[in-house]
C-alpha cells in the first residue's frame, strides 16, 4: 500500500473485531490547538489575565489544561477542522468500525467535540493527573486496546504512539515527523500539511502594501521627488511601514480569530481557517516587526519615531477602537494619514495641514464605505449586530450619510487647497491644470460608493480601488493633470 493511498486498512484482532481507528485532535481532527485557543480566549477577555495565565504555565502542564478548561467553554462549531480526516472518520464509522478521540486536551474540553463528531464512540483524555501525550497516550491505548489499533496524529509527539499501533496515519506532519512514522510503524496514509510560508505570506497581506505608497505624496507635492537623495529614506520608510503594518496585521487576525471565524469572508484567513498555527505566525511577526524597525531607523529617528506612533494607533484600534462606532473609521483615517506623515518627515518635506486634512475626509468615506458593506451583509443573513464591531443593523444609513458627506468634504478641502495654497507652490508652473482634480476625485468617491450601495463591494474599498479599470484611470488622470500643472504645460 501506497503512502498516499486514501484507503484505509482494517485489520483483525485476535477475536475476529477489527481494531480501532483512533484519532488525535489537536492538529489531527481539527486544524488548530484548542489549549491554544483557550489562553488566547482567556486573555481576550481581561488582557490583564496574562499574568494569572502565566501563573498557570509554571505550574505545569496538567494544571494549566485543567484551570483552562474550568475557565472557557470552547465552541466546537466555529473550530476548523479537517476535513480530510472527518471524511475518513465518516467513512470507517459507516462500516461499523469503532473510531476514538485520544487526546492530550483535558477531558471537559474534549467532551465539547463528541457532539459535534457524532462518529465517535469513546474518548480518553487528559486528566488531573496524567497528561495524555505521547508515552502516557501510548501507554493507555496500549492497555485499553491490547488487540492493536490504527493511529492518526501530526505531531513528533505521536512517534510513540505509532511504536504501539498497527498502522499509522500522519495528518500534516512535518517531512522530519512523517520519516520517523515510516521507521517505527506501517504508514498507511500521509495527509499532506498546508505549505506554511504560503499561508504566512497570505497572513502579511502584501496587497495592502500598496497603501503604503502614501509616502511618496508629500515629496511629490512638494518637489522634492526629484532630489534622487531622497529615494532610498522613501524606500525605506516604505519597506519600514510595509513590515510594521503586516506584523499588525497578524496581531489583529489572531485577536480577531474567534470573530473572524464567524465573518461570512475572513473566516478563509490564515488563523481563522487553521492553515497556519498561532505559535508560527506570532514568531514570524516578531520578525518582520524588528526587521520593520531597523529600516525606519535607517531612514532617520524621526521616521521610527512616527513608525512607532503608527504601531501603538493600530494595536489601539484593534484592541479597542474598532468597537466604537464612528471612533473606528477615523482612526482608519488617521492611520492613511499617519503613512503620509512618515513620507513627509522621511524627506523633511515642508508639512501641508490641507494635505492631512483632505486625507481625514476622504480615507474616512473610505472607512464608512468598508463598514456599510459589513453591516449591509449582515443585513442580508437576517442578523442585527455586526460580529466583532459596534455596529447594529440599523446603523446603516448613519453610515451611508456619514460615508458619502466625508467624500464631499473632500471635494470641498481639494477646492479650498487649490485656491488658497496650490498657487502659491513655487514648483506648480500651470496651477490651471489641478482644476481636474476635484471632479476627479469626486467621480472615484462617487464610484465606490454606487458599487457599494450596489452590494458589490468587497471588505476593503482600498483594494477595490487598486484592482478596479475604472478607477485606476480616474487615477490616472489625477496624476497626469498635476504633472501638467508642475510642468506648466499650457492649456
Amino acid at each position: 500500500m501506497t503512502d498516499n493511498d486514501t484507503s484505509m486498512a482494517q485489520p483483525v484482532g485476535a477475536q475476529g473485531g477489527t481494531v480501532p481507528l483512533v484519532l488525535d485532535l489537536d492538529g489531527t481532527l481539527i486544524r488548530t490547538d484548542s489549549l491554544q485557543e483557550q489562553a488566547l480566549a482567556f486573555v481576550r477577555r481581561n488582557p490583564f489575565a496574562i499574568f494569572k495565565l502565566i501563573g498557570w504555565v509554571l505550574a505545569g502542564r496538567v494544571a494549566l489544561k485543567e484551570q483552562l478548561a474550568n475557565a472557557v467553554q470552547l465552541d466546537p462549531e466555529h473550530l476548523p477542522v479537517n476535513e480530510a480526516v472527518v471524511a475518513l472518520a465518516q467513512r470507517e464509522a459507516a462500516t461499523g468500525r469503532k473510531v476514538v478521540l485520544a487526546t492530550a486536551a483535558h477531558a471537559e474540553t474534549a467532551k465539547a467535540f463528541l457532539q459535534r463528531f457524532p462518529f465517535i464512540s469513546e474518548m480518553l483524555a487528559t486528566d488531573g493527573k496524567t497528561n495524555l501525550k505521547g508515552k502516557a497516550k501510548a501507554e493507555a491505548l496500549a492497555q485499553r486496546f491490547p488487540e492493536g489499533f490504527d493511529y492518526a496524529g501530526d505531531s513528533s509527539a505521536d512517534v510513540e504512539v505509532w511504536k504501539r499501533a498497527r498502522n499509522a496515519i500522519t495528518v500534516g506532519a512535518s517531512s522530519g515527523t512523517v520519516r520517523k512514522a515510516k521507521k517505527v510503524s506501517n504508514v498507511i496514509e500521509v495527509i499532506p500539511r498546508t505549505p506554511v510560508l504560503k499561508a504566512f505570506i497570505k497572513c502579511l497581506r502584501p496587497h495592502q502594501w500598496a497603501k503604503n505608497a502614501l509616502v511618496v505624496v508629500p515629496a511629490i507635492l512638494s518637489g522634492l521627488i526629484i532630489d534622487p537623495a531622497n529615494l532610498l529614506p522613501l524606500a525605506l520608510a516604505f519597506f519600514a511601514l510595509s513590515l510594521t503594518a503586516s506584523a499588525t496585521y497578524v496581531f489583529n487576525d489572531i485577536w480577531d480569530l474567534q470573530d473572524d471565524r464567524q465573518h461570512w469572508s475572513k473566516r478563509r484567513r490564515p488563523f481563522a481557517s487553521g492553515t497556519l498555527s498561532l505559535p508560527a505566525g506570532i514568531a514570524g511577526a516578531l520578525v518582520c516587526f524588528i526587521a520593520g524597525l531597523i529600516l525606519a531607523l535607517l531612514a532617520g529617528p524621526a521616521v521610527l519615531q512616527w513608525v512607532l506612533i503608527y504601531v501603538v494607533v493600530t494595536l489601539t484600534y484593534s484592541l479597542w477602537l474598532k468597537r466604537k462606532v464612528i471612533h473606528d473609521a477615523l482612526t482608519l483615517a488617521s492611520l492613511f494619514t499617519l503613512r503620509l506623515v512618515v513620507g513627509m518627515v522621511a524627506v523633511a518635506a515642508e508639512p501641508s495641514p490641507w494635505l492631512f486634512v483632505f486625507a481625514m475626509f476622504f480615507f474616512t468615506s473610505l472607512a464608512f464605505a468598508k463598514r456599510h458593506t459589513e453591516i449591509a451583509r449582515v443585513i442580508e443573513k437576517g442578523g442585527f449586530w455586526v460580529n466583532g464591531r459596534g455596529y447594529r443593523a440599523s446603523d446603516l444609513p448613519l453610515v451611508l450619510a456619514a460615508g458619502i458627506s466625508s467624500s464631499v468634504a473632500a471635494v470641498i478641502i481639494m477646492v479650498l487647497y487649490i485656491i488658497e495654497d496650490a498657487h502659491q507652490q513655487s514648483f506648480i508652473k500651470n496651477g490651471d491644470w489641478l482644476w481636474a482634480l476635484p471632479p476627479l476625485i469626486f467621480l472615484i468617491s462617487s464610484r465606490i460608493w454606487v458599487i457599494c450601495q450596489r452590494g458589490e463591494l468587497d471588505d476593503d474599498p482600498v483594494v477595490f480601488v487598486v484592482k478596479d479599470k475604472i478607477c485606476l484611470a480616474y487615477a490616472a488622470m489625477t496624476g497626469i493633470s498635476f504633472f501638467l500643472a508642475w510642468f506648466g504645460v499650457p492649456l
